[in-house]
């Protein structure tokens, strides 16, 4: 399994967690609370937690092709929605 990760400073963590989630969660399974939230795509899965004035990211996938169809769409997704707080969303591999 191949993994990226990424921090997004933000003070409205909890609230982009959230609204990703209910997002997600027309189309895809997706649990989330305040605080953590999961979203299960046919390709691979992304876990978000939000803490200490940033949401942290975690996209899981058994190939590149596939990480890179979640990595694009969580951060279309999150850059979009965050557009006003000019969210930018860098990824990096899982150490």
């Amino acid at each position: 399994m191949l993994t990226i990760t990424s921090t997004v400073e933000t003070e409205r963590a909890a609230r982009y967690l959230v609204q990703l989630c209910k997002h997600f969660a027309h189309k895809v399974p997706a649990e989330w609370t305040d605080e953590e939230g999961t979203a299960r795509f046919d390709w691979g899965t992304c876990v978000m937690r939000a803490s200490g004035g940033a949401l942290h990211l975690e996209v899981s996938a058994p190939d590149e092709e596939s990480l890179g169809r979640v990595r694009y769409v969580v951060t279309d997704h999150l850059e979009r929605f965050g557009s006003r707080d000019s969210l930018v969303v860098t990824w990096s591999p899982r150490m």
